[in-house]
This record gives structure tokens, C-alpha cells and sequence, in this order.
């Protein structure tokens, strides 16, 4: 299927686009708006919509293998979802719980699905994530979770895939545990049978596994609310990491991140708990830096797997809401625009 070069996904309300996925082969795109899924064509015609989530949907992914979207599920009462309950006029308190989102999209045909009764959506519980972020003050300064990438292991020549979640990272410029990136790898593939579990919003239930396969930490330095958008590109066979930049003067700062998925994780002393743990590893690019200046992916991106990349650019219109343009753009080596579309303009 041909990819467009340009799509956009109408406007949807009060909360922004967190991520997109696409299908290449069927040739439907996903947007994650935060409280709904949404699945359209690529000629941008809506096909189905997930809708009544209370808690956050962040970075979604399309798996291949199964032909189901899998995107980060958070619940909290910190000032995120505070916001979220605020736009839908909910008024109780989430249980804190932090999940995999696991979507049947085959299934999605009409505006208006119900996530729990239309049987659409299941949902995987993430022990781990919810130990740190209860942690006293947050470990790691971990806010939740949000990028997710199925990919293969960093450094490992296999090339099966393992899904990947990344936390958000509280971005307080007065502590020093909040510098470090944490990415938790599963063996996934079989999830959909054994862990997930549809989910009641007003009594979620906590089956998932106990821990991560591997739980890897990426020294980027600050960022607000960590890894916003997680994507393996096949083309590179590298890791691409966009986040909301940090404001700590020492640091320069950067939009975007790529993770060297050809070197395998290195075991050292984290700096500040003091545990052995696997780091991973940025990929220097051409002019000696660590990361990119270049201001989309935050809120969706998608590698084509050939150097193209479609990138999510929010838009808001007064009346109707939160909506996004997505337009292709190739990767360069250029130190100022990284990325280039033909057409450019928003």
C-alpha cells in the first residue's frame, strides 16, 4: 500500500493526539487522542472510533505479527489525570494502575465503540511501573509510562521482536534521580491469551507479569515527561526516542533521541540509586551530538522502514478541539533539519 504524504485526522475535542500507528498492508492509520482510539484510511475517512477511557492513552504501535494495536494505559490522580477528568467531567478519583492497552482493530467498524463492552480493547497490568511510581517520591522520577515500540533487542541479531514501554519521567529540575530514560522490554507475543483481561475502569484488575524481561535505563539528561513517542526503525535499525525537551541549563536539551540498536546493552552503576543496571546506548550523529533539534514526534511518529518517517503536527481549532496533520518527511543528514518534507508547510 502506497503511504500518503499527507493525512489529517479531523478534530476530536478537548485532548490532544498522544501517537499514531499504521497498518502498511491494509492501509489504515491509528491516532491515539488520549481518551479514544481512532481508525481511519488512508484516504482520512474515519472507519471506527474506542471511545470512554477515563485514564491517559499514550504512544500506540501496530504489531505485525498479530495485526493489533498496543499503546500505553495510565491511570493516576496526579495533575495529568486531574486534566483528563476535568475535560470528561468525571468527577471520582482513578485506582492508580498503569496497563498495556491492547486493541482487536479488525473489530473496530463503527464511530462510538464502547472500550469495555464492545470487547474491543483488553489490558495487561504493569507491576513494575506501578512499584516505582509509588516508590516514595517516584523512582526514577517515574511519572507512568508513555512511548511504546515493538522491536528486536538491542545488539541482538535475531530480529525477534520484544515490546517496549517507556516511562514518563516527572521533569523537576531540582532533583538529580530524573536524567535517565527507563525503558522496560517484554516478551509479548503471547499476551492477548494469557495476561490481558478486558478492563473495568471502576474495579481494574491487576493481571500481568510480575517483572519486565529487561529494564533498561538511557542517560538523555532532562526531559518533560520522558519518552513520549517510542519507534524501531528497520531502515537504520535504531531506536527513535521524541520527548518534550528538559529545561536543566547543563544539558543542551534535545527534541529527539536515537537509541544505537546495534550496540548491546551495557551493565553500570546507575548514578544515583547506585544499582547495576543495563544501559543502553545514544547514537552520536554526524556533527558529534547526542540527540536532534527537530520539533515533531512528540506526538506520533511512524518509520516507514526505508528512510521516510511520518510525523504527527498538532492542531487546534477553536471550536471543535484538538486535531493533528501527518506528513512525510525523509531523513537527512543535515545538522539543523534532520527531516524534510517536499511540501512543507502547516
Amino acid at each position: 500500500m502506497k503511504i500518503p504524504k499527507r493525512l489529517f485526522s479531523g478534530y476530536h475535542g478537548g485532548c490532544h493526539c498522544q501517537g499514531i500507528a499504521v497498518d502498511m498492508k491494509k492501509g489504515f492509520i491509528y491516532y491515539s487522542f488520549t481518551t479514544k482510539l481512532i481508525k481511519a484510511d488512508f484516504k482520512g475517512n474515519i472507519i471506527g472510533t474506542v471511545e470512554n477511557l477515563t485514564g491517559h492513552l499514550g504512544c500506540i504501535d501496530f504489531h505485525e505479527s498479530d495485526g493489533r494495536v498496543y499503546g500505553s494505559l495510565e491511570y493516576k490522580n496526579d495533575c495529568i489525570g486531574k486534566g483528563i477528568h476535568s475535560v470528561l467531567g468525571v468527577e471520582r478519583e482513578n485506582e492508580e494502575g498503569f496497563y498495556c492497552a491492547i486493541f482487536d482493530v479488525d473489530r473496530m467498524s463503527r464511530i462510538g465503540m464502547d472500550a469495555e463492552q464492545d470487547g474491543i480493547m483488553k489490558a495487561v497490568y504493569l507491576q513494575d511501573v506501578v512499584n516505582d511510581y509509588l516508590f516514595p517520591d517516584h523512582k526514577y522520577g517515574c511519572s507512568g509510562i508513555d512511548g511504546t515500540a515493538w522491536g528486536p533487542l538491542c545488539g541482538n541479531a535475531d530480529q525477534k521482536e520484544y515490546l517496549h514501554i517507556a516511562y514518563g519521567i516527572y521533569g523537576d529540575v531540582n532533583r538529580k534521580d530524573n536524567d535517565c530514560q527507563v525503558i522496560l522490554c517484554y516478551d509479548a507475543e503471547n499476551w492477548w491469551d494469557t495476561y490481558a483481561r478486558p478492563l473495568s475502569q471502576t474495579a481494574p484488575h491487576k493481571n500481568g507479569p510480575e517483572k519486565p524481561l529487561h529494564k533498561f535505563f538511557l542517560h538523555t539528561g532532562n526531559t518533560e515527561w520522558g519518552i513520549q513517542n517510542l519507534e524501531y526503525d528497520r531502515c537504520s535499525g535504531d531506536y527513535y526516542a521524541a520527548v518534550y525537551k528538559g529545561k536543566k541549563p547543563q544539558y543542551k536539551n534535545y527534541d529527539l533521541f536515537v537509541i544505537d540498536g546495534h550496540f548491546a546493552p551495557v551493565s553500570k552503576t546507575h548514578p544515583q540509586s547506585g544499582e547495576r543496571v543495563e544501559f543502553l546506548t545514544l547514537k552520536k550523529q554526524k556533527n558529534g551530538e547526542n540527540g536532534l533539534f527537530f520539533p515533531y514526534g512528540s506526538t506520533g511518529m511512524f518509520a516507514v522502514g526505508d528512510g521516510r518517517f511520518l510525523f504527527s503536527l498538532p492542531v487546534r481549532h477553536k471550536k471543535h478541539g484538538h486535531g493533528t496533520k501527518v506528513l512525510l518527511f525523509r531523513r537527512t543528514e543535515e545538522q539543523h533539519r534532520p527531516f524534510r518534507h517536499k511540501v512543507f508547510y502547516i
